[in-house]
């Protein structure tokens, strides 16, 4: 694939730096969808690259030769960009390469090329793949603020017999010598044969809109909180002191009833039944009156001086203890667990025992904190059985994006699924940024085993984690690792799954499994595991002995 850049179409880059004759005239002809804060997309018709159609770096050879492209100068403004067509089950046997101009500098950026996509899908056979509304695509690409694009879409060659009857070979798009297409090609000069191209290549145009404010006294971020949650010191309190509102009542009722409380049976006074009950004329009437005998002195030896009881409950807070000296003096209540309220971080450590081994949960930005449009999905969700896998990828939108433009990297990769490719919902179950923040994929609830599509063949008792990049030759950040290492060590041990283990699924169908094979995975997988593709990059790739490490030590294994 990338040998083609010696082609004539690389030899011409230089030459298209001028802005160029537009075969498409402006934003009026484009399809348009509108929201008032999530986005919208414009979507521009591939046509055929006929001769003086547009300047050479866009049509790189002349004549009708089954290659399509367009040129844009004006059009509203947009951040990423993608290729797609109409049947999802289509191959675009094809280079696809972009470029665009910034907003505001005029400049227009070097040709980039849009990679395939066709294995981060929907499982073949699956409703959401079968639907009217799905469509093939490359991968989306992230090109920040611009207002102007130009694309290309150029066939692979094959090779064709020449006059001794020889093959001619002719290297296609990915950089191989291309079977012979047959009658399905195009026949061009120079003894080869372009591919057929699929129906309805357009050219998607995202723009992600702007987020929707926060709610007053909050951040523009919303995120789950991370577990276990550090226990609140106030909810306890009141059950400890419960006392402690009594503590005026006593003066008044303590000279009233002092028949009640002292016949106490360790006392050697005279005997109980010389003190009858107290009468309205008796000695608690009158507040200047000796104690009787059986008080022994005027000292109140039921109540401590603060009001609280430190003995056994009694109807009445008032009564005075037995034996003071006996108990414990001061407010300082005696603890009693088994009456207060268990608190969050009991909780964790409860639950954290009785599985065994679990990890925290980290932090999650939630789909509202990074402005997920819920309007534009399908209701309703898809679940599997458990999560017996982690897909790791990387969405090979580019790395040239601010960790504060992640959100608007995220909505419009959400978009692009969604509107462009027509999927229920945003295809990975988690996004990791540059930065290592992790964010809400897939609807359906972040503890679930929400089926997304991710991998296509292996959707099912699976969940897929993208890095925000393209780490093909760019080494991950380290955040980002460990970011995957903490993620995958709390959700995979929610499924009693051991990071360091393996684990079996069965194909759905793809390109490396055929449909119906039980494939031995690793629990912590590269999206290459399951199907014949680069993805997560080699540079992220190399990286997932130690993410399996470090979240199987992050669960205590």
């Amino acid at each position: 694939m990338r040998a083609y850049l010696a082609s004539s179409i690389g030899v011409a880059c230089t030459a298209a730096l001028a802005l160029p004759l537009a075969l498409y005239p402006g934003p009026a002809h484009a399809r348009a969808e509108r929201a008032a804060t999530s986005g919208s997309t414009q979507s521009l018709p591939l046509l055929p690259l006929a001769s003086g159609g547009l300047d050479r770096g866009v049509a790189a050879s002349g004549g009708d030769t089954g290659d399509r492209g367009v040129a844009a100068p004006d059009v509203r403004p947009f951040s990423l960009v993608g290729v797609v067509w109409d049947r999802p089950s289509a191959d675009l046997r094809a280079r696809v390469q972009v470029r665009t101009r910034a907003v505001g500098s005029g400049e227009w950026s070097p040709w980039r090329e849009l990679l395939p996509y066709e294995d981060e899908a929907p499982d073949p056979g699956s409703p959401e793949r079968r639907s009217a509304r799905a469509h093939g695509g490359t991968a989306p690409l992230w090109v920040g603020d611009s207002d102007g694009v130009q694309a290309r879409v150029r066939a692979e060659r094959t090779a064709t017999a020449d006059a001794d009857g020889r093959a001619v070979a002719d290297e296609g798009a990915d950089g191989r010598a291309a079977a012979d297409e047959g009658a399905d090609g195009r026949a061009v000069a120079g003894g080869v044969r372009a591919a057929a191209l699929p129906a309805g290549l357009r050219l998607e145009l995202v723009d992600p809109g702007e987020a929707p404010a926060p709610p007053p006294g909050r951040g523009a971020l919303r995120a789950l909180p991370a577990h276990p949650v550090p226990p609140r010191p106030v909810p306890p309190r009141p059950a400890r002191t419960h006392p402690v509102p009594t503590r005026p009542a006593p003066p008044q009722p303590v000279p009233t009833r002092p028949a009640r409380t002292h016949p106490v049976p360790s006392r050697p006074a005279p005997p109980a039944p010389t003190h009858p009950a107290p009468t309205p004329g008796g000695a608690g009437a009158a507040p200047g009156a000796k104690p009787s005998a059986g008080s022994s002195s005027g000292k109140p030896s039921a109540v401590s001086p603060s009001g609280l009881s430190s003995g056994k409950p009694s109807p009445d807070p008032s009564s005075p203890r037995p034996s003071p000296s006996k108990t414990t003096a001061g407010p300082l209540p005696s603890p009693a667990p088994s009456t207060q309220p268990p608190s969050a971080l009991g909780a964790e450590v409860t639950k954290a025992s009785a599985a065994g081994h679990t990890a925290p949960r980290p932090r999650i930005i939630t789909r509202a904190g990074w402005g997920a449009d819920e309007k534009i999905r399908e209701k309703g969700h898809v679940y599997s059985k458990t999560v017996k896998v982690a897909f790791i990828h990387h969405t090979v939108t580019g790395n040239k994006y601010s960790c504060s433009q992640a959100p608007s990297v995220l909505r419009s990769i959400y978009r692009y699924h969604v509107k462009s490719l027509g999927w229920r919902d945003y295809g990975y179950n988690f996004t990791i940024d540059k930065c290592g923040k992790i964010y809400e994929g897939r609807s359906g609830g972040v503890a679930k085993a929400v089926r997304g599509a991710h991998t296509l063949g292996f959707n099912t008792n699976s969940m897929g984690v993208a890095v925000l990049g393209t780490f093909s030759t760019k080494k991950p950040p380290a955040k980002a690792v460990k970011a995957i290492a903490k993620l995958t060590a709390w959700k995979l041990g929610l499924f009693k799954r051991n990071p360091r283990g393996t684990t079996h699924l069965v194909s759905g169908g793809g390109n490396k499994y055929k449909k119906g094979t039980s494939v031995k995975l690793h629990v912590i997988a590269g999206h290459r595991d399951g199907f014949a593709t680069e993805c997560p990059g080699k540079r992220l790739y190399k990286k997932l002995g130690s993410v399996r490490k470090t979240a199987a030590r992050l669960q205590g294994r």
